[in-house]
């Protein structure tokens, strides 16, 4: 039971915000290519499966970067209970469960077609290799971008086979909502970041953070209101689309104080409500 509890703390599976950041691209994805005029079981199967994946390689990627980072997170006041960092599990047995980890994902992944296998499988790399960055760039965040709403593009191709101009705007506007919203939870270790050198969009724009967060939303916004159009989407959709906006700009920038971690925090864990916001808007702006 004990080592259990370190794999749960390892994996950090109770503080499922990281998986559900994972999550949500990949729901986006998935519902835009969908046809519901067809049969919802496989629209559900396929939700379960992203799902999975999103857990197993959320927990792989946090083993991954907890071994990257055992040295800096002894440094810095959150992180330095880690049980990699604090030495209750070692480098070896963490390796073995991040294994394990990506195995089982991939198990998940072969239940779709050929080529979005092949997409899923050219992304590990960038999975395990962001924790690195923080060492050589103040873009750690955009590395993030990329990497962890790769699902969105994967969501479009288990129903097209193909990479098409819709998926790919919005991709993009996803980027920039991870470079808003972990550019937030970065503020939570600023202060030890850059005493021990580590770089982050935080440090970069920690004098105009607001004018930075309003360009990345202002961004994911027009994105959302371009594959509208590009969809074909209902009325509903623009009508209901003024709820992430509101939460974008007048609850997250309003409430994101910099100086305080816990606030950043909230902050940043409400981006799981923004997914979910966005995921009903699509089917509504679809089926209705």
């Amino acid at each position: 039971m004990k080592q259990l509890s370190l794999f749960i703390e390892l994996i950090r599976l109770k503080k499922p915000i990281g998986f559900m950041l994972l999550f949500w691209p990949c729901a986006w994805g998935l519902t835009i290519a969908y046809n519901f005029q067809n049969s919802l079981d496989l629209y559900f199967f396929y939700i379960i499966l992203f799902f999975l994946g999103s857990v197993l390689m959320r927990s792989a990627g946090c083993i991954v970067n907890d071994i990257f980072d055992k040295d800096f997170d002894k440094k810095v006041l959150r992180t330095k209970n880690r049980p990699i960092a604090s030495g209750r599990i070692t480098v070896n047995v963490a390796i073995i469960y991040s294994c394990i980890l990506c195995l089982l994902a991939l198990l998940v992944l072969l239940n779709f077609n050929y080529f979005t296998i092949i997409l899923a499988l050219g992304s590990m790399p960038l999975a395990f290799t962001y924790p690195l960055m923080k060492r050589f760039t103040y873009w750690p965040q955009l590395f993030l971008g990329i990497t962890f709403n790769y699902g969105l593009i994967l969501g479009w191709t288990s129903i097209f086979s193909q990479i098409d101009l819709i998926p790919l705007i919005l991709y993009i506007g996803a980027i920039f909502w991870t470079l808003g919203y972990d550019t937030i939870y970065g503020y939570q270790d600023i202060k030890d970041d850059e005493i021990i050198g580590l770089k982050s969009t935080s440090i970069k724009f920690k004098n105009k953070a607001k004018q930075f967060l309003l360009s990345c939303y202002f961004i994911l916004i027009f994105t959302l209101i371009l594959i509208g159009f590009m969809m074909d989407f209902n009325k509903y959709y623009y009508f209901f689309l003024t709820i992430p906006f509101f939460h974008l700009f007048f609850y997250q920038i309003k409430t994101f104080d910099s100086k305080k971690p816990s606030d950043c925090l909230n902050v940043f864990k409400s981006n799981n409500m923004f997914g979910l916001i966005v995921l009903i808007n699509i089917l509504i702006g679809k089926n209705f």
